[in-house]
């Protein structure tokens, strides 16, 4: 076993009811007139993995932002593990740790001396322990004594997350934690957030990529225009919104579809092969065996048949779109 291998097999900590960030009637309108979140309310579970979506300039930032205590509410309250962040601000802020898309630090500090540097920030006493164990589990162990201006780019990520836990906050921040990294390197830093929620850490995730949240999430929240349309479990979400379509591969190809069929939602692929039935699971799936009889009725034979779920992307897409 290498130095960079965690020991420790960690038994996942399921998440709570109890909310760990509670955000009431927040707004936030800047100087020059815009207006980035209107009245947000929203409840934050102890333990879970939260993904906040939203186009561009949907107020995300600036939410994060607020409750990390880096953005002024023009109005609201917003409590961090049970510290109002304004009244209580070192006690809320040393309950969060933000992980921001930049690395800003000196580039010529080593990976250990960042993260140590971090955790005084915060007033916290030495621990080299701690580092230690930050440091194995986002596999910077052997690169410690690295300078940061050497490491390379999926390095730099874990090291703001390292920094960002050196002063053990209860509440992680991730904005966009794998933007502009490849494929193998953003599934690299799933298996990185789901270690630490399995050690009990809360995430906050905001990203682009609609497979993150999908892969990753317990719930979703859905933002635009500074307004939060809607908090849902992702399955719930998926349940729900999404739709489901049914493929049936034909034995021999249609031309068009036979008339006592016209009761049912189905579509003809162009080469005729294929019958696509779409329906919404919240609807039931009692038709589903009605057109299965439908077909044999109908003197339809086929060969084969699957069922695909909506995306969490597609769902998310019609959302912004209503």
């Amino acid at each position: 076993m290498t130095d960079d291998t965690v020991t420790q097999t960690r038994t996942p900590i399921a998440p709570t009811t109890e909310s760990v960030v509670s955000v009431t009637g927040l707004h936030k309108t800047y100087d020059t007139g815009f207006t980035a979140l209107r009245d947000v309310n929203l409840s934050i579970r102890r333990g879970e993995i939260f993904a906040l979506l939203g186009p561009n300039g949907a107020g995300k930032t600036t939410l994060i932002g607020i409750i990390c205590g880096l953005v002024n509410a023009s109005a609201g309250q917003v409590l961090a593990g049970g510290h109002d962040v304004v009244r209580e601000y070192r006690a809320a802020r040393e309950k969060v740790g933000l992980v921001p898309q930049e690395l800003t630090t000196d580039a010529f500090e080593t990976v250990w001396a960042t993260t140590n540097f971090s955790r005084r920030l915060f007033g916290k006493p030495p621990d080299d322990a701690h580092i230690e164990r930050v440091l194995r589990s986002l596999v910077l162990w052997d690169k410690r004594n690295t300078q940061i201006r050497k490491l390379s780019g999926g390095m730099k990520r874990r090291l703001l997350i390292a920094k960002a836990l050196a002063h053990e906050p209860e509440i992680l921040f991730l904005d966009e934690p794998t933007a502009g990294v490849d494929v193998e390197l953003r599934r690299g830093m799933w298996d990185v957030v789901q270690d630490l929620r399995a050690t009990g850490v809360t995430i906050i995730l905001t990203t682009h990529y609609i497979e993150e949240a999908e892969h990753m999430a317990d719930r979703v929240g859905v933002i635009q225009d500074g307004e939060i349309l809607l908090v849902e479990d992702k399955s719930a979400l998926m349940h729900k919104l999404g739709e489901k379509r049914l493929t049936i591969q034909l034995a021999e190809p249609l031309q068009q579809v036979p008339q006592a069929l016209a009761g049912y939602e189905l579509a003809l692929s162009d080469d005729g092969s294929e019958l696509i039935h779409t329906y919404h699971p919240q609807q039931g799936g009692n038709g589903v065996p009605g057109l299965m009889q439908a077909l044999n009725d109908a003197g339809v034979a086929y060969v084969d048949l699957y069922t695909q779920q909506s995306s969490l992307e597609e769902i998310f897409v019609n959302l912004v779109e209503q």
